[in-house]
């Protein structure tokens, strides 16, 4: 029966050949290629990881702690309109930051807003975009979303409201908070370094500019409160004796003196110009000036997106291609043989299909390396914007400080607040960073399509020795290009030796009527070379516009339509409400003003006798020849400030008004 069985069996149609050609047929995805272990090659699926300390247990502890410090911080703060009489003026009204004050803790306010944007970045990725709720559907969780958007900012507001305080009290709670957040989130970290989120490592990387901010505050609040302690703090009431910005500023400005032996430009070396050219945007300090602070809040969000977008952008891309080049088989080859993408010596019976399957991994890599070189192109440039738009800043500050308005914008403006210009100042930093995002992304594709492009059209070709179709056009149609060039070559050799006369001091048109024959014929010939000047019109301009997308400081329109300009919009009234609100010599002639009298007793003199906060001479008595000299140093100073200054003078009309002013004595009237 056996034998029977097995005999039967062998004399059957379907025998053990044809069956495994029937499979073999049918599962075509099947290949004899040795297996690739799965830990290097395709990546196991990750398991969501419970941190010891959750996101829920994390916030739900340190929400109500935040809101205490809140509560308590504005008990140390005085109003100062609402019924200051009720409860000696507290509590008050917190603020995070003085963002109109140059002195403070600006690195700290900083590393603040770093936290704030990066949170920001990954609450809009993440599936539970507020921790107090968690697993929340997909119909709700836009409006988690929204209510994230303001429950973040209120979270980390005490880490920067403790230094605005400026009490110890402050300062220690600041410690205590910036330790416990930073040890938390290492803590997360180290105990879940691998999530499911786009790739393995995204989440960590994703929270490294947290951290380090947390580090930053961690090890700034610590010495604030030593400082405190050894006395060497020193707040805006104290700063009298010449140690503050504004008097920095103000003796940098009184203590100029004309550069000696200046190069004309006509005489500067071509490479003086390369280096003046590239330290044009390297942003060096200087002495007796700084940025605002909201400047440097933009400078520090715009840093992190940029961290932050080509993060996502790297691991969205890489490893996905990485695997599909690991697994590309023999199959899908055939599939692009096919369809004529990849080139094969019998395209129309496929063999091994080795030479191609090495051809084809070899494309994705050069799309892998191209994607990473525009990636890294794209970073350096928008830094290079970034740090450019910081020089320019500072120009413009200085111009407007010293009152030349036609420097920075092409029409005479107003320096002085208003409801745009509030609005701007307080959307300036926030449209930084999002023009940065921006930007970045639209350099990327931009890039990315340019590299790709040149990689397979022309390195890939001369590498392999092919030839593509962009060398087919070139060489059918070398008769085209050769009349264009041709044609232009014509008109420059004409218009210089032709129709040109030259005389030592000018120059005159001349053969008319050759110059409207040769106009008249090469109309045509012009038409198509001014189809080219437009393609490269248009790509210049995209790749102008790209690279410059993220400098507010110039706009991307022409004159008179560039109020439609968002971002340079936005940009002249931040400048307004910086001008009119922080000029560095208004601030300084204020501090001289509530300047305490002298300690030897010298009698305090009179709101009327003080010329813009320097004191120049007791109305009691005559000036001895002592205080003479002071007045005319004092006046002599006030002449060269306001010369440099003019946007002052209109400060001092009302001391202008007043008949004693400048320390005039009133004559009595002749009868």
């Amino acid at each position: 029966m056996a034998a029977n069985g097995s005999g039967g069996a062998h004399g059957s149609p379907l025998d053990d050949g044809f069956g495994d050609d029937l499979v073999s047929d049918w599962y075509i995805y099947e290949t004899a290629e040795p297996a690739v272990p799965q830990d290097n090659t395709f990546p196991s699926t990750i398991p969501d990881c419970d941190p010891t300390i959750s996101p829920r247990l994390y916030h739900a502890c340190m929400a109500p702690v935040s809101l205490a410090v809140l509560l308590g911080l504005s008990l140390l703060v005085k109003r100062r309109r609402l019924r200051r009489g009720c409860w000696n003026g507290v509590p008050g009204l917190l603020s995070p930051a003085n963002f109109l004050e140059e002195e403070g803790n600006r690195g700290l306010v900083a590393a603040v807003f770093g936290i704030l944007f990066s949170s920001l970045c990954i609450l809009v990725l993440d599936r539970d975009p507020l921790p107090l709720v968690p697993n929340s559907s997909q119909h709700s969780r836009e409006y988690w979303k929204i209510l994230a958007l303001l429950y973040y900012p209120a979270f980390y507001c005490p880490l920067a409201a403790c230094a605005t305080v400026g009490h110890r009290a402050g300062y220690l709670v600041g410690c205590l908070l910036s330790w416990c957040h930073c040890v938390v989130h290492i803590w997360q970290k180290v105990d879940c370094p691998q999530s499911p989120k786009i790739y393995r490592y995204y989440s960590t990387l994703s929270y490294v500019p947290i951290i380090l901010c947390l580090v930053v505050l961690s090890l700034w609040y610590p010495a604030l409160l030593i400082r405190s302690f050894t006395g060497h703090e020193e707040t805006l009431d104290k700063e009298v004796s010449g140690r503050g910005y504004y008097k920095k500023y103000l003796r940098a400005v009184l203590s100029k003196r004309p550069r000696k032996g200046s190069p004309s430009k006509l005489e500067e070396s071509l490479l003086r110009r390369v280096r003046a050219y590239l330290c044009s945007y390297i942003y060096a300090p200087e002495e007796g000036f700084q940025l605002p602070l909201k400047l440097v809040l933009s400078l520090t969000t715009s840093i992190v997106a940029v961290y932050q977008v080509a993060l996502l952008l790297l691991v969205a891309f890489v490893p996905t291609i990485q695997i599909v080049r690991a697994g590309m088989t023999k199959d899908v080859v055939v599939l692009l043989v096919q369809f004529g993408l990849v080139p094969s010596e019998n395209p129309g019976m496929p063999g091994d299909m080795e030479k191609e399957l090495s051809t084809v991994k070899h494309y994705l890599w050069s799309l892998e390396v191209c994607y990473v070189c525009s990636l890294v192109l794209c970073c350096l440039l928008t830094m290079a914007m970034l740090l450019r738009t910081l020089v320019m800043h500072r120009s413009n500050l200085k111009a407007l400080y010293q009152g030349a308005v036609l420097d920075v914008f092409y029409k005479a403006h107003i320096l002085r607040p208003s409801r745009q210009a509030v609005v701007c100042w307080m959307s300036f930093a926030s449209f930084q960073t999002a023009f940065a995002c921006l930007g970045l992304l639209i350099q990327q594709v931009i890039f990315f399509i340019c590299s790709a492009a040149f990689t397979f059209l022309v390195v890939i070709p001369l590498q392999s020795g092919t030839n593509t179709h962009l060398f087919r056009l070139v060489q059918n149609m070398w008769p085209f290009w050769l009349t264009l060039v041709g044609a232009v070559l014509a008109q420059n050799l004409a218009a210089h030796s032709q129709f040109l006369e030259h005389h030592p001091l000018r120059k005159e048109l001349t053969n008319r009527r050759a110059l409207y024959i040769v106009t008249y014929l090469l109309f045509p010939v012009n038409v198509l070379v001014g189809v080219l000047a437009g393609v490269w019109r248009m790509l210049i301009s995209a790749l102008y516009n790209a690279v410059h997308f993220c400098q507010l400081d110039i706009s991307l329109l022409n004159r008179g339509v560039e109020t439609f300009d968002p971002g340079y919009h936005a940009y002249c009234h931040y400048l307004k409400m910086e001008v009119s609100q922080s000029h560095p010599l208004m601030r300084a002639f204020c501090l001289l003003l509530l300047q305490p009298p002298r300690p030897r007793g010298t009698p305090q003199p009179r709101a009327g006798d003080v010329e813009e906060g320097i004191q120049l001479m007791q109305s009691t008595k005559a000036p001895s020849g002592g205080g003479r000299l002071r007045q005319s140093r004092a006046r002599w100073w006030l002449a060269y400030t306001l010369l440099n200054n003019p946007s002052l003078l209109a400060c001092r009309k009302n001391a202008l008004c007043d008949p004693t002013a400048n320390g005039a004595q009133l004559s009595p009237p002749k009868p």
